[in-house]
């Protein structure tokens, strides 16, 4: 199946998978719409955007806010210039990617607040569209300021949040301004991201195989126990495989190990156990020295893996058994790749776990990020079901938890 990312309106109105109001249940004629949205897209060196993807998937919600006589006015952030002011992270460039998109001019307003930003969007005109300069130029929007809220507050009558990538953040510009304003829904990006997910946790499509990579276990632990409770099969790849394996007695070499959650390991394995879940841990590894020796790269069995070593990506034995084991899944949840996918010498292990969810006939839901970020590299992005558009808040929806954000919209609702 291939990822949705084009412009299509999907204005059915429809109740979404929280008790939250969506931006097709209230009237937009005439108002201004402030659209949180997530822009953050990567730039080369140059500022010249290389994956528009975040833009389009906001598209939807935009042209229906145009379609119904809004006023629109945009909002994202883009890298971490914590609070100050960095032309290379600056939105110009999405708000001329944007214009092209919605084939309409999009008006760049280089403040996000004052009284300058007011009076540009006052004298705007229904249908027009406004995209405010980076959020967190500001350093009010991480410290989740009521103070810069209210200044944001004046700008709109309507708030509309679709940047489920930051809504597991106490931002101002996702938690306190919904707080504040009088009107506050959700987009369609953030219902599709909702709905799915919600699809893919409850499914009946089984095997639910489960794939879990990543650096650390501690960022995985409660990712985990939840999964156990969902899922037929967990197939564990990346760094955290060390702390499963060094907790069953085994060398690791120098490898990436969290001595402190060796028992958290064990309690899990113990849990697999005893719910019928089937847990897969690597059985080879190429390891080197350091992601930057190529030149002594070694593949070793997880019983062999050498003292002066570290293992940095899964062996050919292990993407053979990850490639069995995910054969008769109907559903695939991937979160984290299985080793430094960066480094070419040690991203076959990544390569090969996505062209085998990619083949699978199952549906396949990739949690944004660097899973994300590792299956457009690969080339596998058209092969996946569903790629979310959040990392970190993707996790927090696996661990179980209440995302900030849309704690704010059911309370609104």
């Amino acid at each position: 199946m291939g990822l949705f990312i084009e412009a299509k309106r999907p204005y059915a109105n429809l109740e979404g998978p929280y008790k939250m109001k969506y931006i097709n249940q209230v009237d937009l004629s005439g108002k201004t719409v402030f659209i949180r949205c997530d822009f953050n897209v990567p730039l080369d060196e140059n500022s010249n955007i290389t994956d528009d993807t975040r833009i389009r998937r906001a598209l939807p919600t935009i042209l229906y806010a145009i379609d119904n006589g809004a006023k629109v006015v945009l909002a994202s952030h883009l890298g971490r210039p914590h609070g100050k002011r960095d032309p290379s992270l600056s939105l110009l460039p999405v708000a001329k990617r944007l214009a092209t998109l919605l084939r309409r001019p999009v008006e760049f307003i280089d403040r996000c607040v004052g009284d300058d930003v007011e009076k540009r969007v006052a004298e705007m005109k229904p249908g027009q569209v406004a995209l405010l300069e980076n959020l967190r130029f500001h350093i009010e929007e991480e410290n989740d300021s009521e103070e810069f809220a209210r200044e944001m507050l004046k700008l709109f009558d309507v708030y509309v949040n679709d940047a489920f990538g930051v809504s597991h953040r106490k931002h101002a510009s996702v938690h306190m301004l919904p707080k504040l304003a009088p009107i506050a829904v959700a987009g369609f990006l953030m219902k599709e991201e909702l709905e799915t997910f919600k699809k893919v946790m409850e499914t009946n499509n089984r095997p639910f195989v489960a794939v879990v990579g990543g650096a650390k276990v501690s960022g995985k632990l409660g990712c985990l126990k939840n999964l156990l409770d969902k899922t037929d099969k967990i197939l564990i790849g990346g760094a955290q495989a060390f702390t499963f394996l060094k907790a069953l007695g085994y060398p690791v070499g120098k490898s990436l190990v969290e001595d402190h959650l060796m028992p958290a390991a064990l309690e899990i394995m113990e849990l697999a156990k005893k719910k019928g879940v089937k847990l897969y841990l690597p059985v080879d590894f190429v390891c080197s020295t350091g992601i930057d020796d190529i030149t002594n790269r070694v593949t070793a069995t997880y019983q062999e893996i050498p003292e002066d070593k570290m293992g940095l990506d899964i062996g050919p034995a292990t993407c053979q058994l990850f490639k069995e084991a995910l054969a008769d899944a109907k559903t695939v949840l991937w979160n984290g790749p299985m080793g430094v996918f960066e480094v070419k010498a040690f991203s076959n292990g990544t390569k090969a776990v996505a062209q085998a969810i990619g083949e699978s006939k199952a549906f396949s839901f990739v949690g944004g990020g660097d899973t994300a970020k590792a299956v457009r590299r690969v080339g596998e992005k058209q092969n996946m079901s569903y790629i979310s558009t959040g990392g970190g808040a993707s996790l927090e929806l696996l661990e179980g938890k209440v995302l900030p954000a849309i704690a704010v919209l059911e309370e609104k609702s």
